[in-house]
């Protein structure tokens, strides 16, 4: 095998497409078919399943294709690690980050990552956590912003953050009795009685109201189902509901103050914010740099906002 016909493969599984795979990596078609043909003649094994749309990975093709990952994750950490012993941290850096948190911290990363990392690429994904803890085991992201992640023997990670989930209300939305307005502090059983909208299930956010009110033999009544953030607040912001979000996700408003928070209480929802990696591929000094970096921005920018 070749690295250039394991990257050629890779890619074109990756965009299911020889004709995308070949402008990806700049170089003509033919070569790129003749570089997976190879592999799959020297494998005995079928990669892809050519067709009318493009290509689909066969089950062989999966196989390598995790294996591909890895073998070119470990040949750009050699090439970063040999970077570093001339004294210049290089490389790329893929970091991925929730949409609650996306907004708030991505231009004074991008601004201090080019300060202090100016050899080196950074590449933001914006997900949501089970999607990001796939693409860690993949090797398509280096390291990870998280709620909640459950505990991995493949992952490792540190808390970056801690805070409570408040319940947000629009300047439009219906009080919870007659014409009573929220009180600053509410119960967390109360919660039963507000239309809420939230994010579906595996959302963390969505895990945690759930799992507390369970305990107290009561569950959320979640009239909307909506898996964006700015997309919940709009709708809070239009009376349509309430939310139960960390208080900062009203930073991606021009007009927080169109809404109020309230606190919940007994119990309180607890929700710490991890910074996860793979435990299984080596971190290059470039990638503890980043990583050193990321504590430092999502804390700054946490507490301005509080």
């Amino acid at each position: 095998m070749e690295l250039k016909q394991i990257e050629s493969f890779v890619r074109v599984a990756e965009l299911g497409s020889f004709t995308k795979a070949a402008l990806a990596l700049n170089i003509p078609q033919p070569l790129l078919s003749r570089h997976v043909r190879h592999l799959e003649v020297e494998l005995h094994q079928n990669l892809l399943m050519r067709n009318g749309r493009g290509v689909t990975v066969t089950e062989a093709g999966l196989v390598l294709l995790e294996h591909g990952r890895g073998i070119l994750h470990q040949v750009a950490v050699a090439i970063e690690e040999l970077g570093s012993v001339r004294g210049a941290l290089a490389g790329r850096v893929s970091i991925g980050l929730p949409p609650s948190l996306s907004k708030l911290v991505t231009v004074p990363l991008t601004m201090a990552f080019r300060q202090a990392l100016p050899h080196a690429q950074l590449s933001l994904t914006e997900g949501f956590s089970v999607l990001m803890v796939e693409s860690l085991r993949a090797g398509r992201l280096d390291m990870a912003v998280l709620y909640n992640p459950a505990p991995s023997p493949d992952l490792d990670m540190t808390v970056l953050h801690e805070d409570t989930l408040v319940l947000i209300a629009g300047k439009k939305s219906k009080p919870l009795t007659g014409n009573a307005p929220l009180k600053p502090v509410v119960q967390l059983a109360d919660l039963a009685k507000l239309p809420l909208i939230a994010p579906s299930r595996p959302n963390a956010f969505r895990l945690l109201i759930d799992t507390e009110m369970l305990r107290l033999n009561c569950k959320p009544n979640i009239v909307l189902e909506i898996d964006g953030l700015n997309a919940i607040l709009e709708l809070v912001k239009e009376g349509m509901g309430y939310a139960v979000l960390p208080a900062y996700t009203l930073s991606n408003f021009a007009k927080p103050e169109d809404f109020t928070t309230h606190r919940v209480e007994k119990p309180k929802l607890m929700s710490q914010l991890m910074l996860v990696w793979s435990a299984r591929r080596p971190m290059t000094a470039t990638h503890k740099a980043a990583m050193q970096l990321m504590q430092e921005v999502v804390a700054n920018a946490l507490q301005t906002t509080h």
